[in-house]
C-alpha cells in the first residue's frame, strides 16, 4: 500500500482536534464514543466508568447515558464521532467537549455552542442534561478540562 500525502491531509481534515489532556475529559469523549456508537447500554462504556469512579460509577454514567439520549432526540443533523481508537477529535466532538467543560464555568456561552451543534435555537433541556454530567464527573474527582 502507498502513502500519499493526501490521505495524511484527508485525516487531519476529518479529525482537526487533539486528544484532550485531561483524564476527565479522556473518559467523558470514550463514554461518549462508545454510548453514540455501541448504544446506550455498552457494557465497556459502564465498565470505563466503573473503573474510573468505583463504587460512584452510577451517576455519571446513567447521566451520560440521559445526556446521549437527549443529543440524539434534539440534534437536526448527526453529530459525527470518531472510533475509540483515534487519537485525535471531530469537531464535534470537541465542541461536545468544551460545552462540557464550561457547563459550570461559562454557562452561557457552552448553551450558545451546545445549541450551534444541535442545529436548534434553544437547546435549554439537552443542557441541563449536559450541565448534570460535568458536575457530576466534577463533583467523583475528575472535572472535565479541556
Amino acid at each position: 500500500m502507498e502513502y500519499r500525502m493526501t490521505d495524511a491531509l484527508t485525516a487531519i481534515s476529518a479529525l482537526p482536534h487533539a486528544m484532550p489532556a485531561g483524564p476527565g475529559a479522556r473518559l467523558a469523549l470514550f463514554a461518549f464514543r462508545r454510548l453514540g456508537a455501541h448504544g446506550l447500554d455498552d457494557a465497556v462504556a459502564a465498565q470505563a466508568m466503573l473503573t474510573a469512579f468505583g463504587q460512584g460509577f452510577r451517576r455519571p454514567l446513567v447521566l451520560m447515558r440521559a445526556m446521549m439520549a437527549d443529543l440524539a432526540a434534539s440534534a437536526v443533523a448527526p453529530i459525527a464521532i470518531a472510533p475509540c481508537c483515534c487519537v485525535r477529535t471531530t469537531h464535534a466532538e470537541h465542541a461536545m467537549l468544551i460545552v462540557l467543560a464550561r457547563a459550570e464555568t461559562a454557562p452561557d456561552s457552552a448553551r450558545l455552542l451546545l445549541a450551534d451543534l444541535l442545529g436548534v435555537r434553544h437547546a435549554d433541556g439537552v443542557f441541563a442534561c449536559v450541565m448534570a454530567v460535568a458536575t457530576a464527573f466534577a463533583d467523583t474527582g475528575r472535572p472535565i478540562e479541556v
